[in-house]
């Protein structure tokens, strides 16, 4: 088992929404000047827009990237695992994220309760994918389920972050 895989497994990640693999394309995640590393923890209010993602791989093959939160609506009892924030395919490697396909439009962390985690998980695409349909809900996504069904095999690279509920701001009296 590679260093670079070993959060995913103290995270539990791989069991929870991926099995293990080993990561064979890099992912650079931003969310404004904060690099998303394994278990770091970023602010919902950093995250409301998409991140700034890339990869590496090769520029001849696609991809397909999918984000979701294993832990809705809490960590100790995620009854609607797993909730998807985002689907974009046909990313082309060497590239970034905004040259691939939206199929589900991003949605920022909104965790209810306790610290959620959020897992990014890049797959190779072994040709185009036409007409990909956003699922129907966000609630009860399968990462590995929507895997299978596109015939993407194991991820080519993963990452995740922890993100908790904010204070509510205190409104300025004037």
């Amino acid at each position: 088992m590679g260093a670079n895989v070993d959060p995913l497994v103290v995270g539990r990640v791989i069991g929870d929404v991926v099995d293990m693999f080993v990561p064979t394309v890099a992912m650079s995640v931003y969310y404004g000047s904060k690099h998303v590393n394994n278990g770091c923890d970023i602010k919902p209010s950093l995250a409301a827009s998409p991140p700034r993602l890339t990869i590496t791989g090769y520029p001849n093959q696609l991809y397909t990237l999918v984000m979701t939160d294993p832990d809705a609506p809490s960590p100790s009892e995620p009854s609607m695992r797993e909730w998807v924030h985002w689907i974009v395919t046909d990313i082309p490697g060497c590239s970034n994220v905004t040259r691939g396909k939206e199929v589900l439009e991003y949605v920022g962390p909104r965790p209810p309760v306790g610290i959620h985690r959020y897992i990014i998980v890049l797959f190779r695409q072994k040709r185009g994918l036409d007409g990909v349909e956003a699922p129907p809900s966000r609630s009860h996504f399968n990462t590995r389920a929507f895997a299978q069904d596109l015939d993407l095999g194991i991820p080519v690279s993963t990452v995740y972050f922890n993100a908790h509920k904010e204070p509510a701001n205190r409104k300025r009296h004037h």
